[in-house]
């Protein structure tokens, strides 16, 4: 019972991360129609940022991590600002550029700091362990789960209650009409792109929670599962990826665990190929 109740909480936690990822990879295909392959290297940034902030900066951890989030949001601003925006007619040619920077990006970042693991810095009181049910979890786990949950509350929320977010949506079935009712939607997609880029840099922030360091190439790794999250939940969909990220954490966990190391990978691409022969558009296959 005790190894069930750790796995089932080690996979939310995991799953958890994955949305932090998967909600703005999603937000920003399904609300502006592009693939952002560069979305990785923002949750790189975020990371390297909370980091740098908590280890030579002498932040306090929560600091350091508004410190990263912060970071990425403005990388994602410039990202979108200048070359996203003259390339949003040239789909081809956007995901080109962005499969570039995220290439460039894990390189410099390694260039700068190196290829090796950084241990990443951890306040005393998410270091530690919590009892449940005979299981000993330790507390990250349920940050990562916390922050998750608000992130989907606000985003919902962004999306159902405020005037940018209904200007997006509007935006996004019929951009000149929105245009002649005198609305900026080029403002409303930057925003986007900033609450995008701020979801990925928290879960960049909150990685090393998870994994006890950072490295290079972290944004790359979690985005391919970041990318079956959003496929899964249904493109544009911010609660179906809170549904998949769950499935897919638990289905590796488990199955790391209970077959051989490693299969837990195999077990989530069999997952995703079942859902789609099921239901070829996603969980939701909808906005919100």
């Amino acid at each position: 019972m005790d190894t069930v109740v750790l796995l089932t909480c080690t996979g939310l936690g995991l799953g958890a991360l994955y949305f932090l990822v998967a909600s703005g990879l999603s937000l920003i295909f399904g609300l502006m129609d592009v693939l952002n392959f560069a979305h990785g290297a923002l949750l790189s940034v975020g990371a390297y940022a909370t980091w740098w902030a908590g280890t030579e900066g002498g932040m306090s951890f929560w600091l350091a991590v508004v410190f990263g989030t912060a970071v990425g949001t403005v990388a994602a601003v410039l990202l979108e600002l200048v070359l996203i925006r003259p390339l949003y007619n040239r789909p081809r040619d956007q995901i080109l550029a962005t499969v570039g920077v995220g290439l460039a990006v894990p390189a410099l970042l390694m260039g700068i700091w190196g290829a090796d693991s950084r241990p990443f810095p951890q306040p005393a009181a998410l270091s530690g362990t919590v009892g449940l049910f005979g299981a000993i979890v330790p507390v990250n786990r349920f940050v990562l789960l916390a922050a998750a949950a608000l992130v989907l509350v606000a985003l919902r929320l962004f999306l159902s209650r405020t005037r940018y977010g209904l200007v997006v949506r509007a935006g996004v079935e019929d951009r000149a009409m929105v245009t002649a009712l005198g609305i900026d939607v080029r403002k409303a997609f930057t925003l986007v792109f900033a609450i995008g880029g701020a979801a990925a840099a928290l879960g960049g922030a909150l990685s090393g929670l998870y994994f006890g360091s950072v490295h290079p190439g972290q944004g790359t790794s979690l985005l391919i599962f970041a990318f079956v999250v959003v496929v899964m939940g249904g493109m544009g969909s911010v609660t179906g990826a809170a549904v998949a990220s769950v499935a897919v954490g638990l289905v590796q966990q488990f199955a790391n665990y209970y077959t051989a190391a490693g299969l837990g990978d195999l077990s989530v691409v069999v997952l995703l190929a079942v859902l789609l022969l099921v239901r070829p558009r996603g969980l939701t296959g909808r906005l919100a």
